[in-house]
Formats: structure tokens, C-alpha cells, sequence
């Protein structure tokens, strides 16, 4: 369980703060390993041959895994303990964060623009798939703004995120990011952007290991959220990196055609809808270079249905609508009507660099990667 690396815009915690937080991770630390390991064997040894049983068949898909498992009593149990301990994140972290809020926001002012840049668009009309639930549970989601210069979301992020991941992203909560800036490296070490797009970067903990790994580029960002901008925006520059955030949906971006040797997106698509999907894709080849690369990571896993499983669960009952049919999403066609060529599509599982490390070099799949190189 690994601390949050200090940085000048991370907001504090007072003791009993940082306590109820503290215990929370634990909780969630809890509540995901050896509680959740428990729906394995559940699903295994009697959700699974009693499904058989009665239907002459095995479990077919993710919904009919989730409602054969929804009556057992160890699964409610885990799913109640488990949406308990997402709400517990702004419940624990939000009163913190709106105590010392003024300061915050004059603290993020004095460090705007210092390297990179922030440009907000108050006309940007914020898409219904962010605006019909609060997404993750979180009051207001991450667009809402609360005041003036508003840094609330950005800020709760920065602390939720690293609870609801209990450490296991890195010092920097970045581990997303600095797996895939580093497949591509290893797999392309020729390669060398000169301009790189994050795609719905929040506060832009996958953003910054790009900055690191091709320090050459301009690196971009974008997000519907200013208060995540407005907060991602200030953190980057406190780590002294340059970054050029701005406020976009990635739907239909203000970038010139052909404007970027890599576009990609870290732990986003789900954060979208079936038809909003699509366009993603036409505008990522719309944005690319001849030679270019499109990468979107995600936290699923598409192996089998029980697999899909978890996040069929956060589909229903932690207000992630679309993480559970971006499972089934037929990325090769989706990317092929988009314009890639299907030969240049690919699909893989990355290993994560965090966990890699912290395992004595062992690989971990964890991240799933949809990507294409635009022909040259």
C-alpha cells in the first residue's frame, strides 16, 4: 500500500483526516482482494454448475453471471461492502477538500502558465453521458462547478483516486501512463512524436509520464471538466512539467487534421457511450500524421464472461453505465470504420510498470489496449 508522493498543489489531511482515510483504504484493500476472491470460487464451485444444471448450459455472458450471482448471499455482501466503501471516498475526502478550497484555488492561480498552458471554454456543451449520473458515484461529477475558479473536483480526485486504486497506481497515481508511454517505447523505439494528445485527461495523472517519455514533444491534453483542468493544470506545472491543457470533448476537437503523432486515451472510453465511441475513433484518425499512432488503454478485462464480470457489476451499481457494454465493443471494426486499415489495428493486454516493479520484475497484464497506426 504505497503513500502519495508530495507535490506543492496535493491537498492535506489533518489527523483524524487522514485516519478515516487510511482506514478506508484499508477497507477497500479488504473488501477487493479477499472478499472479491471469494465470487470466484463462489461462481465456480456453485453459481456456475447449478447454472448448468438447470439450463443444459454453462453461463453465456456477463449479464446472465451477474444475475445468477446477485441472489447469493457472499456476493451481496461484497457488492453492498463495495458500494459503501465508493461513497466512503467523497464522504472521507470531500470535507477536507472544501476547507481548505479558497486556498487551493489561489494557490493553482499562482502557478498558471508557469510552463504549460490552460485554455477553458465556458460555451462547451458537457456531454449527457457525464451529465445524466454523477459518474462514480462522485456528487456533481467531476464538471460541476462549485464556485469562481473552481478546483473542488480535481482536487478530490487527486486523493480519491489514490484510495480507490489503495496505492497500487504509484507514489503519483500515474502507473497507467508510464505503462503505456513505455510499450510504445519498447515496441517503437524508432518512433519519435513531436506532438502528443491525452484524451479525457482529468487532472492528468496518465498525462505527465508522457512529458517524461518523449521530453522532445509538446504533449496535449483534454477534458470536459474545468475543474479538473483548472487543478491538472497547476499540479503538472508544480511537477514542473509542460503540458497544454485545454477544455474538449474528444467527440469533435479545435485541432488542425493531421496535427498529432500520437493520440490515445488512459482509462476513458468507458467514461463514454456507444455512439460517442465511434466518433472518438474518426476524430483520433482524423487528428493523426501519416505513421501515427492511436492508443486507448482500459482497466477490463474481455477474456471470458466471468471476466467481465466486475465490471458488468460497476455497469449497474457504482453509476459507470457504459463499462460493462465497452466489453463486447468490436474495437477492430469500430477503428476500421474510423478509417484505420484492419491489418493496422491491433489489440493487447499491457503489463503494469508499477505493479511490475513492485514484483520483482514478474509481468502483470493488466491494462487492456485497443490501438492502430495510421497509414503513412
Amino acid at each position: 500500500m504505497t503513500a502519495t508522493a508530495p507535490h506543492a498543489m496535493f491537498p492535506n489531511a489533518t489527523h483524524d483526516e487522514q485516519a478515516r482515510q487510511d482506514f478506508l483504504k484499508s477497507l477497500r484493500i479488504h473488501v477487493t482482494g479477499r472478499f472479491h476472491s471469494g465470487n470466484a470460487t463462489l461462481f465456480e464451485r456453485k453459481v456456475a454448475p447449478e447454472f448448468e444444471g438447470a439450463r443444459g448450459r454453462p453461463p453465456q455472458s456477463r449479464k446472465e453471471i451477474r444475475e445468477a450471482m446477485a441472489i447469493e448471499p457472499h456476493s451481496q455482501w461484497w457488492g453492498s461492502l463495495l458500494r459503501s466503501t465508493q461513497e466512503m471516498l467523497y464522504d472521507t475526502v470531500g470535507p477536507s477538500i472544501e476547507r481548505q478550497l479558497p486556498e487551493l484555488i489561489e494557490r493553482s492561480k499562482q502557478y498558471r502558465g508557469r510552463l504549460g498552458s490552460l485554455t477553458l471554454d465556458p460555451t462547451l456543451a458537457i456531454p449527457r453521458y457525464h451529465t445524466a449520473v454523477d459518474i462514480h458515484c462522485k456528487p456533481g461529477g467531476y464538471h460541476t462547478e462549485l464556485c469562481a475558479d473552481d478546483v473542488f473536483a480535481g482536487a478530490e480526485f487527486d486523493r480519491t483516486l489514490h484510495l480507490y486504486s489503495m496505492g497500487g497506481l504509484g507514489p503519483l497515481t500515474d502507473d497507467v501512463g508510464v505503462s503505456t508511454a513505455s510499450w510504445l517505447r519498447e515496441q517503437h523505439p524508432d518512433f519519435r512524436p513531436a506532438r502528443i494528445l491525452d484524451m479525457g485527461c482529468t487532472i492528468g495523472h496518465s498525462t505527465l509520464p508522457w512529458v517524461d517519455a518523449y521530453p522532445e514533444a509538446e504533449v496535449f491534453a483534454i477534458d470536459v471538466a474545468a475543474p479538473c483542468l483548472r487543478y491538472g493544470h497547476a499540479r503538472a506545472e508544480a511537477l514542473g512539467r509542460k503540458v497544454h491543457f485545454s477544455q474538449q470533448n474528444a467527440e469533435r476537437t479545435s485541432f488542425a487534421d493531421q496535427s498529432f503523432d500520437v493520440v490515445l486515451s488512459q482509462i476513458m472510453m468507458h467514461e463514454t457511450s456507444s455512439k460517442a465511441l465511434p466518433e472518438i475513433f474518426r476524430e483520433c484518425h482524423r487528428l493523426l500524421k501519416p505513421g501515427g499512432f492511436m492508443l486507448h488503454c482500459e482497466a477490463i478485462d474481455r477474456a471470458t464472461p466471468f471476466d467481465k464480470y466486475y465490471s458488468e457489476w460497476m455497469s449497474h451499481f457504482n453509476n459507470e453505465p457504459f463499462i460493462g457494454s465497452v466489453q463486447d465493443v468490436d474495437f477492430v471494426r469500430t477503428a476500421t470504420q474510423a478509417g484505420f486499415e484492419p491489418a493496422a489495428v491491433f489489440e493487447t493486454m499491457l503489463p503494469s510498470r508499477y505493479k511490475s516493479r513492485a514484483s520483482e520484475g514478474k509481468t502483470v497484464p493488466v491494462y487492456f489496449m485497443v490501438g492502430a497506426r495510421k497509414q503513412a
